[in-house]
């Protein structure tokens, strides 16, 4: 039998689509080298997007199966790489087809939109919930406001705000975001998936489109506040937000134990390292109010304003802590049955106090610090 050639071997590997971005590996330049010694044994490199793909045993299975196929091949050794910066900024320009990006409104220096992320380091501090109250809370002050649920894996915006079975309605090439009862309009991955139950698993340039085409290709119109709930921590989604709306501001959430406020101080030194600007910290599940009025500290003490300590510290500027939420097991009812406490129980401590943040917010005004004014310098006098 014959040694195989290049030839063979590249147009069965032709055949091997990337799991999750559906194209032929070579078509997307995964494939990084090729050789086929004497003996008809191959040696392969494929190149991942990132490290830690958790879909490369798929992309091992798929490329060890195709080779092993061709006539002539003694045995396959697949070597898994990990792309470049530059690599992966040529699949990103493969994928858009060679376009440039739509424009993303919010990040042009004429905007007049507030955007507040509101960031974590850990899951489980009720930063979704945060979120959305805060959104009702300025649209109840008469401010337009939209909500881009970026937690592409765990979305579960939608349902807090009683819309997760809606879907968004396209015209032309623009989406339009889901309106809600409040006047607050979302859009969320979970709501461009064709079923809810469906699982999100996607690496870094996947993530990064959807967050770009959920600011870009949605229609949001005149808003006064666009809020982004982040994925809790520090990777890929946080990193993107950065590089395409530097001018947003960060509100991090931690709960007062120890543990969570040690990782959001990661997560607020993140979005200075993206020149991101961190305008204060909201304290979560405070303390429990008991039925003869005391109050227990159910995850301790201290964590807000260890949190805003230690980024006033590092970041040379004043980082407050903008409220106190009380562990209300109203707040969680609220979330669960879609109808966020601040319009079901207004009178509810949680309520109020997510409302004083609210409007604290809302009368921010928009200064130069940190703004990106797009000039250029034209000449040298």
């Amino acid at each position: 039998m014959s040694t195989p050639s290049i030839e063979q071997i590249t147009a069965a590997l032709a055949q091997v689509n990337d799991p999750e971005i559906k194209r032929p590996i070579t078509e997307l330049n995964m494939v990084d080298s090729v050789s086929v010694a004497d003996d008809g044994a191959v040696a392969i490199t494929v190149l991942l997007t990132v490290a830690g793909c958790p879909l490369k045993d798929t992309i091992n299975r798929d490329v060890t199966a195709a080779v092993t196929a061709v006539p002539g091949v003694t045995g396959v050794d697949l070597t898994l790489g990990v792309m470049t910066p530059e690599q992966r900024a040529g699949l990103k320009d493969i994928l858009s087809n060679g376009k440039a990006e739509r424009e993303i409104p919010f990040a042009q220096p004429g905007s007049l939109t507030k955007v507040y992320a509101i960031a974590s380091g850990k899951g489980g501090v009720g930063k979704s919930s945060v979120t959305v109250n805060l959104a009702l809370g300025l649209a109840k002050q008469g401010l337009k406001v939209g909500i881009v649920d970026a937690d592409i894996y765990g979305h579960s915006v939608p349902a807090m705000l009683g819309v997760a079975d809606s879907r968004p309605t396209q015209v032309d090439d623009l989406i339009m975001p889901v309106p809600t009862a409040s006047g607050v309009s979302v859009i969320s991955i979970g709501m461009l998936k064709p079923r809810r139950d469906q699982v999100v698993a996607w690496r870094g340039p996947m993530l990064d489109r959807a967050l770009v085409q959920m600011l870009s290709d949605v229609f949001w119109g005149d808003l006064d506040v666009l809020m982004l709930d982040l994925p809790p921590g520090t990777g890929d989604v946080a990193i993107s937000l950065g590089q395409h709306l530097p001018n947003a501001e960060v509100v991090v959430v931690t709960t007062p134990q120890e543990a969570a406020a040690e990782v959001a101080e990661r997560a607020g030194t993140m979005a200075s390292m993206m020149h991101q600007r961190v305008i204060g910290v909201v304290e979560n599940m405070s303390f429990l109010t008991l039925p003869d009025g005391s109050t227990m500290e159910v995850f301790g003490s201290g964590g807000g304003d260890r949190v805003a300590e230690t980024l006033s510290q590092r970041f040379g500027y004043d980082v407050k802590v903008l409220g106190r939420i009380p562990l209300d097991p109203a707040l969680r009812e609220g979330g669960d049955a879609g109808k966020p406490i601040v319009e079901s129980d207004p009178t509810a401590p949680a309520a109020l106090e997510l409302a004083k943040i609210a409007e604290g917010l809302g009368g921010r005004g928009r200064g130069l610090a940190g703004m990106q004014l797009g000039l250029t310098p034209s000449a040298k006098f």
